[in-house]
């Protein structure tokens, strides 16, 4: 039986610039993605991308929206994922380099450079589509994500706020 994989994404935008990592996917071929990567158990969306974007490359991410969910299922290897994208701010002065020995490089890319890679070599079509949106302008309250780590104590103030 298979499952969704639930990731997360950033999108980074410097002078004009998008920020991708250069990686080896599982299949041994090199692609280009955003900042992203699987949620761990117990781990909060926003800590998840704040922990893969610093993974990947160095670089302190500060999430301000939602960008998008989006679900990709099938995607082209089969698997079913569940991406939810974020927008965000780094430092100025900081510059990329990965702490992932699985990412190679991290590089800045226009639009146009992006669309003339070679199709192959974006990791997923939902890399497109996010920068796509980004341009859009859409954005959504990061206040639209709710973390429940614990269930009584959601439970319990949910019950007083809705009592008050």
């Amino acid at each position: 039986m298979d499952y969704i994989h639930v990731t997360v994404a950033a999108i980074i935008r410097r002078n004009d610039k998008y920020l991708l990592v250069k990686e080896t996917a599982s299949s041994g071929q090199i692609v280009y993605n955003q900042p992203a990567g699987h949620v761990e158990l117990k781990e909060s969306l926003i800590d998840a991308v704040i922990r893969e974007v610093h993974e990947e490359t160095g670089l302190d991410f500060r999430p301000t929206a939602l960008l998008g969910t989006y679900l990709l299922s099938p995607a082209i290897n089969g698997k079913t994922y569940l991406r939810f994208c974020f927008v965000g701010d780094v430092p100025v002065d900081q510059e990329a380099s990965p702490n992932d020995p699985d990412i190679i490089d991290n590089c800045w890319f226009t639009v146009d450079e992006i669309l003339a890679l070679p199709e192959k070599s974006i990791r997923s079509a939902l890399v497109l589509k996010c920068i796509e949106d980004f341009k859009k302008g859409i954005r959504l309250p990061l206040e639209s994500l709710t973390f429940g780590g614990d269930e009584l104590g959601m439970y319990y103030q949910s019950r007083d706020v809705l009592g008050s």
